[in-house]
């Protein structure tokens, strides 16, 4: 199998996997809808053709936390553009200063299409909004080989540097992964509905998927080498 990595970083991102009248809030990572979405708009994919859809939601998908960041809510006020009534007020979340890796695992001529359209899509991408534009080019790699675990494990920090700098002294820092079960682990999954099945406006569709929690050890590449320090060089000096 072949695996597509992504790198999602953006002053604000909101992945919603559900919206109650005037509150929409946001999960703590990517959602596969959201990415899947954001694809499916990359390649020109209309919201009704649940056809071509249908293998973009079919890739395995997993997500790792580089930079969690921080939650935060906005408040929203709109009038009716005809009679001008005031609007209810609402409530949105969004996570600021995040950054994830994705991946999405499946057969490589369509993650290859799909890692085509990122580079020259012909809607633009957004971080589960069109108010949350990308900071940095989606697309990371394509990978011929391995798989969904290998890349979220080999695949480097992705983090700001500003974000590091509270890791020098680790050689190693250990980042959550959220990904889609194995057969084996399906008994111990936690259940979301967030497989999308159609992104028509008049009736967007979702059923469920599993995922389950790990965690990897990253190389840390802002690691600073402390100079060897032993108390009893001192006593040796001394005794010389």
């Amino acid at each position: 199998m072949s695996v597509l990595t992504l790198r999602l970083a953006g002053p604000l991102q909101s992945w919603g996997a559900s919206a109650r009248f005037a509150r929409r809030t946001t999960e703590s990572a990517p959602t596969k809808s959201g990415v899947i979405g954001m694809l499916a708009a990359a390649a020109g994919i209309e919201r009704g053709n649940d056809d071509r859809l249908r293998p973009l939601a079919a890739l395995r998908f997993g997500v790792r936390i580089d930079q969690p960041g921080t939650r935060v809510r906005d408040f929203h006020t709109a009038h009716h553009g005809v009679t001008g009534k005031s609007m209810p007020l609402s409530e949105r979340f969004y996570l600021a200063d995040a950054v994830f890796v994705a991946a999405l695992e499946g057969d490589y001529p369509l993650l290859a299409d799909l890692h085509a359209a990122l580079r020259a899509p012909v809607y633009a991408p957004f971080l589960g909004r069109r108010s949350c534009p990308p900071a940095l080019p989606v697309e990371l790699h394509l990978r011929d080989h391995g798989g969904l675990q290998d890349a979220l494990r080999e695949e480097p920090w992705q983090a700001s540097p500003w974000y590091r700098k509270q890791y020098r002294g680790q050689d190693e820092v250990e980042l959550t992964v959220l990904r889609e079960a194995d057969e084996h682990e399906q008994m111990a999954a936690d259940t979301l509905r967030d497989q999308p099945l159609s992104f028509a406006a008049e009736h967007r569709r979702h059923t469920l998927r599993t995922q389950v929690s790990d965690s990897v050890l990253i190389p840390n590449p802002s690691a600073r080498q402390l100079p060897r320090h032993d108390p009893f060089d001192a006593l040796d000096e001394e005794s010389a």
